[in-house]
């Protein structure tokens, strides 16, 4: 029983290598055939000839596990072009000349590549070092350095190493992507992102492949921008449309993401994605309709979007997420309706069609989070300059309610959009009196001098609630509210326009209440009309005559009466 002779070392395979390029390369010069085709042969086994050099030079070369496969597959071609020299160089072979072409352009081929292999693994620098160090996994917080070689030979091993070094290659990538949130820049930097991609399309890796660009797409502005200059949109596009719920979740993360970025959002509708995306919002995991709708958000202020969205009936599904799906998805619907209902009347009159409205007001009474809310308020601002929906939310106790809420105690951005609803409703005396506790905060916003318009909203939402006779009375008592109105009068006073002030002042003396009248006269409010009488500011001389006349006439009724 004979023994099986062990396969040569890969120092003695790089022998065979270098002896037969030595004879090779000066046979291929005395073929006459094919002239063409071996002129690329002989190029290519140049090349090889100083990339074996180089080789041969570096001290670690011989640890490397991708060599064990590539040296003896090249020794292999070499040794195949050696056979078809032989056969261009004898007269006696008689086989057809469409077959030796074909041989001769097959191992062209196969030497290309193994060229490209070899020229790539040189590249990476990892034969320069011990194989021990270049596999060891870095820990968070490692040298730059050493980072960066880890990176190139996981890409080494990704591109040339057959099916179980790309597995374990990918592992070993993603393990870094999860375990050190800065590395995304330097792999998308050091990485080849594209091959990355391309293994999509290769079912051993896909899954793989999708969940390292996920994370790229999300860890940082610069791996994002590296995955979408690198085409990475069309084929997560088809991974969100074809590939498992699990692939789908990745995907549709990676494509918010990456449509987070303004400059990205045309190439969603180049891609054909926005029916896509529509079609995991109708019916997928919660995860994937959260991030799907995240993607239609980001990209729906560009009108070729928009006008897909109209096409593909994507408004009935938007509209249905605010009161299905997670929290999140709620949240980037309503934002995702704001966006519409800003655009154009048409969207207005399919959301509010589509029992936007309702939704909206559902929405905003269940959800707690304030950037819910503000997007549910924004939404609602934008469909309120429509009739029917201003009449439906000004007969809605609860929602004028919600808005005093919000004017009172919410934060500052909820309270610049619920005064900016409240202005414009037309309220009962019933709910304005019920409303009344915000009167002192629609004074204090009044001081505010941005955003722009937010001192107008709340002079218009306050002079509405001041109609009414005992919020009069109430406002006058309140001396926090006194106090800010006689600031906001003084001519030194520059922050609140007068004529903004003098108005409040016309509202509380409506009806000619003396009890409001002392409360404005001990105030002080007298002497600021009468110098902005004299400056001439608008309103200012007539609110001055109804606050003396009112004060004459009650000195000569007091007279009559002694």
């Amino acid at each position: 029983m004979h023994s099986t002779a062990p396969p040569p070392s890969p120092a003695e395979t790089l022998d065979s290598t270098t002896t037969l390029l030595s004879t090779l390369l000066p046979a291929t010069l005395s073929i006459h055939s094919f002239p063409g085709r071996w002129q690329v042969i002989r190029s290519k086994l140049a090349t090889l000839k100083t990339l074996i050099s180089e080789l041969s030079y570096l001290p670690h070369w011989s640890e490397n596990q991708l060599l064990l496969t590539l040296l003896p597959n090249l020794l292999s071609t070499l040794r195949r072009i050696q056979t078809l020299c032989d056969r261009c160089t004898d007269p006696a072979y008689t086989a057809g000349k469409l077959l030796m072409q074909s041989d001769l352009d097959m191992a062209t081929g196969w030497l290309s590549n193994q060229l490209n292999d070899l020229d790539l693994l040189l590249r990476s620098g990892v034969l320069r070092q011990s194989n021990a160090i270049v596999l060891s996994h870095p820990a968070p917080g490692s040298a730059k350095e050493d980072l960066s070689l880890f990176i190139r030979d996981v890409f080494t091993r990704l591109q040339i190493g057959g099916v179980e070094f790309k597995r374990k290659a990918l592992e070993s990538l993603i393990q870094l992507l999860v375990e050190d949130e800065k590395a995304a820049t330097l792999v998308a930097k050091e990485g080849n992102i594209g091959y990355l991609i391309n293994l999509f399309d290769v079912n051993a890796h896909r899954e793989q492949s999708v969940t390292a660009i996920s994370i790229l797409a999300c860890a940082s502005d610069q791996s994002r921008k590296t995955v979408f200059e690198e085409g990475g949109l069309g084929p997560l596009l088809r991974v969100v449309e074809s590939g498992s719920l699990q692939l789908k979740e990745k995907a549709t993360m990676a494509v918010e993401a990456i449509t987070a970025d303004p400059d990205n959002a045309w190439a969603i509708s180049a891609y054909g994605g926005v029916p896509i995306l529509l079609d995991v919002c109708r019916s997928s995991s919660l995860t994937a309709q959260s991030h799907a709708i995240g993607a239609i958000r980001n990209v729906a202020s560009v009108e070729d979007i928009r006008i897909s969205i109209g096409e593909e009936a994507g408004v009935p599904v938007i509209v249905g997420l605010l009161i299905s799906g997670s929290a999140a998805t709620k949240e980037k619907a309503a934002n995702c309706v704001t966006i519409l209902a800003s655009s154009s009347e048409y969207f207005k009159a399919v959301i509010i069609q589509e029992k936007g409205l309702q939704k909206l007001l559902q929405l905003l009474h269940q959800s707690s989070n304030p950037d819910t809310l503000e997007h549910v308020l924004r939404a609602i601002h934008s469909l309120s300059s429509t009739d029917s929906v201003s009449r439906l939310i000004s007969a809605s106790s609860m929602f004028i309610s919600q808005m005093s809420g919000f004017i009172t105690q919410g934060n500052f951005t909820l309270q610049q959009i619920s005064v900016s609803i409240l202005a414009n409703l037309s309220i009962n005396d019933g709910n304005k009196r019920a409303i009344a506790g915000c009167m002192g905060s629609l004074m204090k916003l009044m001081e505010f001098t941005k955003p722009a318009g937010l001192q107008e909203s709340a002079l218009k939402a306050l002079v509405n609630l001041l109609t009414v006779k005992l919020n009069r009375k109430d406002f006058v008592k309140d001396e926090k509210n006194m106090m800010r109105l006689i600031q906001m009068l003084d001519p030194m006073n520059e922050s609140v326009p007068k004529r903004f002030s003098v108005a409040i002042v016309h509202a509380v003396m409506t009806g000619g209440s003396n009890g409001c009248r002392k409360r404005l006269v001990d105030a002080g409010a007298q002497g600021c009309l009468q110098r902005l009488s004299e400056m001439e500011v608008a309103g200012a001389k007539k609110a001055l005559q109804r606050l003396s006349g009112n004060r004459l006439k009650n000195i000569f009724s007091r007279s009559w009466r002694e």
